[in-house]
């Protein structure tokens, strides 16, 4: 109020009141780690900022912590057991059933990566091998222990057979882009062979791989089998090759120097540690 009887107009950042009620706020997601089947935030309460290829604010991203990769591990150990208990061919229809639901969402997936700064042909070709990988793997759920199972020759009136086991809970580093791409690439041949994927995307674009967490959950796949964690992967790196229940660690995209400390720290507690030279995920 000025002077007594007078009303003096109020502005919004040189707007009138009325005018800036009227514009729409944008409500800018926060994209959450996806462990046990929930999607929750860092225990640390870190974010990072993800901006497209102009730099413009997109969302938030949760930096996971040494807290969070432990929950994560401790949700595959629960999940691993009755996971690998199921029959190969449950597996191959559970990774169809991912690539029908990342089929379904397509169009959010190319979506995200054009804002993100991926040409349209490129998000396309991103997402259609995407969802040609679940559908190889699953083709595969039923069939690698009748290809690289033995028979073993033995010296006496018996049979001897050698086949393959799950390995447990597995880590791994997805750090080439496009995310989507790297983690499809990455939870696949895991959870294939009846182990559980605890999955550290590294990268720009680590919400678009966290999408693909949205389609784990709507599919049929256990909760806990998958679990996904966005950050830092340097940060995250020496907790994964000293925690004593990660079984194996697949990694790609990671320099020397991080490969190299991976194998020292992870020989300690004899963790296989599985160096892809992966240079075009396509």
């Amino acid at each position: 109020m000025g002077q007594a009887g007078k009303v003096t107009s109020i502005k919004v950042k040189g707007k009138s009141l009325a005018d800036a009620a009227k514009e729409r706020t944008t409500v800018a997601k926060t994209y959450k780690l996806y462990i046990g089947g929930k999607f929750v935030r860092s225990e640390s309460g870190r974010h990072m900022r993800c901006v497209d290829s102009a730099g413009s604010f997109l969302a938030n991203v949760c930096r996971a912590s040494r807290k969070d990769l432990r929950d994560a591990v401790k949700a595959a150990r629960e999940a691993q057991g009755a996971w690998s208990a199921r029959s190969a061919y449950n597996r191959a229809q559970i990774l169809y059933r991912l690539a029908e639901m990342l089929e379904g969402r397509s169009a959010q997936f190319i979506g995200e990566m054009v804002e993100f700064g991926f040409e349209q042909d490129e998000a396309e070709r991103a997402v259609r091998a995407s969802v040609d990988r679940l559908v190889y793997y699953a083709g595969w759920a039923d069939k690698y222990q009748q290809v690289f199972a033995t028979v073993n020759p033995v010296s006496s009136p018996h049979f001897n057979f050698s086949y393959l086991e799950p390995v447990g809970v597995v880590a791994a580093f997805a750090n080439l882009s496009p995310s989507l791409l790297s983690c499809v690439t990455s939870v696949a041949p895991i959870i294939c062979g009846g182990n559980a994927a605890v999955i550290i995307l590294g990268g720009d674009d680590q919400r678009v791989g966290l999408t693909f967490a949205e389609v784990a959950h709507s599919s049929d796949v256990p909760a806990g089998v998958i679990n996904i964690l966005s950050g830092d992967a340097t940060e995250l790196l020496p907790w994964v090759a000293s925690h004593m229940d990660i079984n194996s660690v697949v990694c790609y995209g990671l320099d020397n120097g991080a490969l190299a400390e991976l194998k020292r720290e992870g020989s300690i507690n004899l963790k296989r540690v599985v160096s892809l030279e992966i240079r075009d995920l396509y």
